[in-house]
């Protein structure tokens, strides 16, 4: 990067987490620390809850994700508007109605303290290990543009952001994460401008679209009803309803940004806001990702994405075979851009007998590269078994730091950064705040003061700040983060989405019965996962349901126990 691209990222990275930190200088009320001033407009909730779940992996990994599989994985969202209107209808007027600091107090008020707790540990489990993954993704950015090791990064980024999380609490989250959302909205749009403008002279943005559904890159809609197909309009819908009513209905990450809103209109606006405008923004950046792919067709890509990787395995003993693949790749591109170039010729003439030749050859072309792809990752791993052989997630990084003017890389980086920054220190407030108002002050110190419970609040939160920093270091070899951090997710969620369905909707049924109604479902959810090939989507309305019949069905038996009981005549 150059001096320029170091003066963007720095003045927009740090500039934002200071003004974070000099905005709530002072103001240090457990309310306040836990659920911000309680006036946060809708604005800043609908861009707080898209920046929670929009981190570093969003931007890193999903343009991967479309480069490597196109549009599809769009479908996950298709479920996202529906859960807004539920959540908004049913999820918020009762969590601000009760007055609640976590989702997981409003437990322990309508079932017990073991069902409370229950939902509280699953949640902590769950996103202690996504912000390990959200603290890594930027770290590979860092990473890349400094050349430093990965480790290294990934202790200065969960330094920085652990200080202004930790200072400021809920409300420097807030105030952060509109800025930083509003940069990644700038930057996409830049990037999507220069995607286009790098195309090579002649080829259009409708032949690089072409080019990409070629390759079967802009298919955004799967009807096929394989419960092992992972991205599909059936798990999209169905899978993705309850996935994002668990994220954004039990989540405290999300739960703590609505909760902050200054009347349940605020609040049912900034979930609105993020039901009609989280689609097109996923699809957007996935677009961005099967543009890469179709410069790639003419302009030569990095045979692995991930160079240093590569170049440090390529000085070791049977290095040589590496540097062969890179030669052999030379050519093989080569030919590639020629067949691509082949095909439009053939299209804009309007040559319609000799297209489909034209086309066959194209992807015999293409195939052949994805073989010697897959050969490059084999040799690899023979030379170093412990290798990180999955690339996916620094393609769109090697785009930007290969062929973007300088100031536009910074300005890039700086939004994938910004990313990271928001959602990690959503993630950490979360973190901090459950731990000391589920646990430390409901079972420890029920009778301290304010200033007390502010002081352990930050406390946990810079706990978890460190362990999250150990979570990220086992994260290295993840094939694709977007999707591992959804797959974490759905292994837990489903539980906890069922103790809320069955408090809300299942007045009779009691603490004992929605607690192992949910210990079995978690059960249950982890057993698929472990045992089969059901797509990641389908574990949350399974350990939804399977919640809901396991509570019923414990407190229906609790209720025949009760009834012989008391019919059983004294001895």
């Amino acid at each position: 990067m150059s001096a320029l691209d170091w003066i963007v990222l720095l003045v927009t990275t740090l500039g934002i987490c200071v003004y974070g930190w000099w905005h709530t200088r002072g103001k240090q009320g457990l309310r306040g620390y836990i659920k911000g001033n309680e006036r946060t407009s809708w604005v800043t909730i609908g861009l707080g809850v898209m920046a929670t779940q929009a981190s570093a992996i969003t931007f890193l990994s999903t343009p991967g994700q479309g480069y490597a599989d196109g549009l599809k994985f769009v479908q996950i969202y298709f479920g996202l508007p529906i859960a807004m209107v539920i959540i908004a209808a049913v999820f918020a007027p009762i969590f601000r109605r009760l007055n609640v600091f976590t989702a997981y107090e409003y437990l322990g008020q309508r079932f017990d303290r073991k069902t409370r707790l229950l939902g509280a540990a699953l949640f902590l489990v769950q996103r202690g290990l996504g912000a390990g993954l959200t603290i890594y993704a930027p770290s590979i950015i860092i990473s890349s543009v400094l050349g430093w090791p990965l480790n290294l990064t990934i202790v200065v980024t969960a330094v920085l952001v652990t200080i202004y999380t930790v200072s400021g609490g809920c409300e420097a989250v807030n105030v952060t994460q509109k800025f930083q959302m509003l940069l990644i909205f700038a930057g996409l749009v830049v990037a999507f401008f220069v995607i286009v403008a790098k195309m090579p002279a002649g080829v259009s943005l409708g032949d690089a679209l072409r080019v990409a559904g070629s390759a079967g890159r802009m298919q955004a809609i799967d009807y096929s009803t394989n419960p092992n197909d992972r991205y599909t309009i059936w798990s999209g819908i169905f899978g993705g309803v309850f996935l994002s009513l668990a994220y954004f209905g039990t989540d405290q990450s999300q739960v703590q940004r609505y909760l902050s809103g200054g009347s349940l209109r605020e609040t049912r606006l900034g979930l609105m806001f993020n039901g009609i405008f989280k689609i097109p923004m996923q699809f957007f950046i996935l677009l961005l990702g099967t543009l890469v792919f179709a410069f790639y067709q003419f302009e030569r890509p990095p045979l692995f994405f991930n160079q240093t990787e590569w170049r440090q395995h390529a000085q070791l003993p049977g290095g040589e075979a590496l540097r062969s693949l890179d030669d052999r790749f030379v050519s093989l591109h080569a030919e590639t851009a020629a067949r691509v170039r082949d095909w439009l010729a053939a299209q804009h003439s309007g040559n319609a007998a000799g297209e489909a030749p034209a086309r066959a050859a194209m992807v015999a072309a293409q195939e052949s590269e994805r073989q010697l792809r897959i050969e490059a990752t084999k040799t690899l791993t023979a030379i170093d078994p412990k290798a990180d052989t999955k690339d996916t997630d620094y393609v769109f990084l090697t785009f930007v730091l290969d062929h973007l003017p300088h100031g536009i890389i910074g300005l890039l980086v700086a939004v994938i950064f910004a990313g990271g920054l928001a959602s990690i220190s959503s993630e950490l407030n979360a973190l901090g705040s459950t731990v000391a108002v589920d646990f430390y002050r409901n079972l420890w110190k029920p009778d301290a003061t304010d200033a007390h419970y502010v002081l352990a609040s930050k406390g946990f939160t810079a706990l978890w700040g460190l362990l999250a920093l150990m979570i990220a270091f086992f994260f290295q070899f993840a094939d694709n983060l977007i999707q591992a951090v959804n797959i974490i997710g759905s292994v837990f969620y489903g539980p906890v989405l069922g103790l809320f369905i069955v408090a809300f909707f299942f007045k009779r049924v009691g603490g004992t019965g929605a607690f192992w109604g949910a210990v079995i479902a978690q059960a249950l959810v982890l057993a698929v996962y472990f045992t089969t090939h059901v797509a990641y989507l389908w574990y949350n309305p399974i350990g939804a349901g399977a919640a809901v019949f396991f509570g019923l069905a414990i407190h229906a038996m609790q209720g025949i126990s009760d009834t012989t009981t008391k019919t059983r005549p004294e001895a």
